[in-house]
């Protein structure tokens, strides 16, 4: 399994081995992840970009992106940029999110963008939990927009609290 996925990794665009990435662990853990079917539109370790079409699985009563969807979309953001950190550079740490905030500024009724440009914030917390040994949190931001509808103006607004920690026996 490991050869299928470095030989994936070295063919495909990295944005598509992530979408399939993403994808293949809804499927497995988080069934609404792959229900809704998110794509990455960028990713490094710096930011990520998630995009959740709006369509009859997203879409609520009013033909906006039902707030479950924009949830998930948020969670997907934040947590796919802590996987690029954590994951790929295969570190002994388990992260979960502790509590969530959300703004909901206008109703999203297109395509829906999401944001997450926190990786140098992961890095020196993933850096911290590594070091302790010790369970460490730290906010993440994720911005969502719709870019047909009002540019790059924000739609809502995510903050997620992150907590890592280092594995007892890795």
């Amino acid at each position: 399994m490991t050869k299928l996925l470095i030989y994936l990794k070295s063919v495909l665009p990295r944005n598509t081995f992530y979408t399939l990435g993403t994808w293949v662990f809804g499927l497995a853990r988080v069934r609404m992840i792959w229900y809704l079917g998110p794509r990455v539109m960028h990713i490094d370790e710096e930011r990520v970009e998630i995009k959740i079409p709006l369509n009859a699985r997203s879409r609520n009563h009013l033909r906006s992106m039902y707030m479950g969807a924009l949830c998930v979309g948020a969670d997907v953001a934040g947590g796919l940029l802590a996987a690029v950190q954590i994951i790929e550079k295969g570190l002994p740490i388990d992260f979960l999110f502790a509590d969530m905030e959300a703004r909901f500024l206008k109703r999203p009724e297109a395509d829906v963008h999401f944001h997450c440009n926190d990786g140098a914030k992961l890095k020196a917390l993933v850096d911290k939990a590594m070091e302790s040994g010790e369970r460490h949190a730290e906010t993440l931001k994720v911005i969502v927009t719709v870019p047909e509808q009002f540019a790059a103006e924000p739609v809502a607004e995510f903050g997620f609290t992150l907590s890592v920690k280092r594995r007892r026996n890795p």
